[in-house]
């Protein structure tokens, strides 16, 4: 914890992105302005020449290699995390191989990372993604129990976020979820002195002034970071952030079991009208995702993201995309957020 709170010199941990928006360049950007730079271990390997044959190896080969180029950009300035979904195949895999490599600290989410302190072993902080108290509670009580530990800090998402959400779809489209101040106050509760970060909807210097006064040690941000030169997503990922209007973000269903909020695109709306979009083949790389039933192959989106294809493609996203709507390095955005 002491670690942590001394190495981060401005309280920004810049959101884990996957598939390929958040790697080592933008992790290494962000880590040398003080912050902590996540890369996502998600399909990490997708731009291998064996990624479709061999996956896990790609993977794990990407993983190494961006971590490396991360800790290069960084000059040991800040902090270096890796974000595993506990809905992957490879997720104890990943986590492992991270912390093999040197990573400073593992965020995991989309689930409740119940066996990251046995993923991980020693050498990384460790800190799970939650989206109330109760889950905090939870956690906090099994590692005691189990591991005879705690996490080194808490990343508290809240309703607002990109990405995969810990919410019922219904809280979500009729605005009943708990506000991320109040969420924040409640697991603070839980915790104690554990640093508490908050996500979703952080979007200004005013916003996480004021989850500050709510609690937090800093606030976790995302998409702002897509729309940055550093950011390792293509040009015409960016532009399609860029372009995107408040209207455009949408909550849907994911492969994953769980919401999320994204873009609506030309893949949403063939989803919605034709109820699924078969995948041609199948990586097993989210525990949840059952091929012979899944409305669409998210592996395969993310991707096409990554290109820019916006006809075929899956753009996760904060609600705040519409107000991103110029494009800054790493450096400009973090003084303008911490300054």
């Amino acid at each position: 914890m002491k670690k942590l709170l001394d190495k981060l010199s401005v309280p920004v941990i810049q959101g884990g992105m996957g598939i390929g928006i958040s790697m080592g360049g933008l992790a290494g950007a962000v880590a040398a302005e003080g912050g902590m730079g996540v890369i996502s271990t998600a399909n990490i390997g997708f731009r291998e020449p064996d990624f479709r044959e061999n996956p896990l190896a790609a993977n794990i080969r990407a993983l190494r290699q961006e971590i490396r180029k991360a800790r290069e950009i960084a000059g040991g300035r800040g902090l270096l995390a890796v974000n595993a979904m506990v809905a992957t195949t490879e997720f104890a895999v990943m986590v492992r191989e991270a912390v093999r490599a040197g990573i400073d600290a593992v965020i995991s989410g989309a689930g409740l990372p119940l066996t990251l302190p046995e993923a991980a072993g020693e050498g990384a902080l460790l800190a799970p993604v939650v989206s109330g108290d109760r889950a905090a509670a939870l956690l906090l009580k099994h590692w005691e129990r189990r591991f005879q530990c705690r996490p080194d800090f808490v990343v508290v998402e809240g309703s607002e976020a990109g990405g995969h959400l810990g919410f019922r779809k219904e809280e979500l489209l009729d605005g009943t979820a708990r506000s991320l101040r109040d969420t924040v106050k409640a697991v603070k509760q839980k915790v104690g002195e554990i640093p508490v970060f908050a996500a979703g909807g952080v979007f200004s210097r005013e916003d996480i002034d004021e989850i500050r006064r709510a609690g937090a040690a800093g606030a976790q941000i995302a998409t702002r970071f897509i729309a940055t030169d550093e950011c390792d997503a293509s040009q015409a990922y960016k532009d399609v952030i860029l372009a995107a209007g408040e209207e455009d973000a949408v909550i849907i269903d994911s492969p994953v079991g769980m919401p999320g909020r994204a873009l609506r695109t030309p893949l949403i709306d063939r989803i919605r009208t034709q109820g699924r979009i078969p995948p041609r083949s199948c990586m097993n790389c989210i525990v949840t995702c059952d091929p012979g039933t899944t409305k669409y192959c998210i592996s395969r989106a993310l991707i096409a993201a990554y290109h820019g294809d916006l006809e075929n493609g899956l753009f996760f996203c904060g609600s705040n995309v519409g107000r991103v709507n110029r494009q800054v390095t790493v450096h400009e955005l973090i003084k303008e957020l911490t300054k």
